[in-house]
């Protein structure tokens, strides 16, 4: 009976296959694409159903304006609802002295001349509080591909100038593995938060100008490693 051997697979290479191993990265900065907002709507009175009234009231106002920026605006959703008791600080008994209600809202938009103007209506509601945003770029953007492209195109020049270097080339790939995991674009944050309390949204609006919203620039990383089998250089 005759034995098959099997071929020994050696990670480092040897002399007849030597290997190199590269690092390749790529940081591009590019503009965002997105924008998140978070919008707080709030109500208080001593009565529960007139809060939950008041605070249905705000949700549908504030709903209503923001549709109306069509698809600039990419996603519209709902987060948490709350209604509490504020009970009494003195007193044995436990009595209920008013009832707090709030809503959370988050929107994505896509146009950053819109979400100024939008930001600043919204700060014109009554019990309305705006966070953000937060600048960034789509998960299937095009710059996450470009960068990784790049990072793959350095790792194969480098390999190249060490092959060099021995007076050689590279022959084929062995190992082609993504470094980068858990990095990503930033979801920077403009420093912008407004909550009003008198004065009605159409009187307001009227009179406030947009609010000038500078995007911040998004940094994208990404990093491999390589692995390439050399033709075997004649080292003298």
């Amino acid at each position: 009976m005759t034995e098959t051997s099997t071929p020994t697979h050696h990670p480092y290479g040897t002399p007849a296959t030597p290997h190199v191993t590269v690092r390749g990265e790529a940081h591009l900065e590019v503009d965002p694409e997105i924008a998140h907002i978070t919008i707080t709507l709030t109500a208080r009175n001593t009565d529960r159903r007139t809060t939950l009234d008041d605070l249905t009231h705000r949700n549908t106002t504030t709903l209503d304006l923001i549709k109306t920026y069509g698809d600039t605006v990419e996603k519209l959703e709902t987060g948490t609802l709350t209604i509490r008791p504020e009970l009494t600080r003195h007193g044995r008994a436990e009595r209920i002295r008013a009832y707090h209600g709030s809503i959370q809202l988050t929107a994505t938009l896509n146009d950053f001349t819109t979400l100024g103007e939008l930001v600043t209506r919204l700060a014109d509601h009554d019990l309305t509080r705006v966070d953000g945003p937060w600048w960034a770029l789509r998960p299937t953007s095009p710059h996450h591909a470009a960068a990784r492209r790049q990072a793959v195109q350095e790792a194969l020049q480098r390999a190249r100038e060490y092959a060099e270097a021995l007076d050689t080339r590279i022959g084929a790939l062995l190992e082609l593995s993504d470094t980068g995991v858990g990095g990503g674009p930033r979801m920077a944050r403009a420093a912008f938060s407004t909550q009003t309390y008198g004065g009605t949204a159409t009187e307001a609006a009227t009179d406030t100008a947009p609010i000038d919203l500078e995007p911040v620039r998004q940094t994208v990383d990404a990093q491999v490693e390589a692995s390439f089998t050399l033709i075997p250089p004649n080292l003298g």
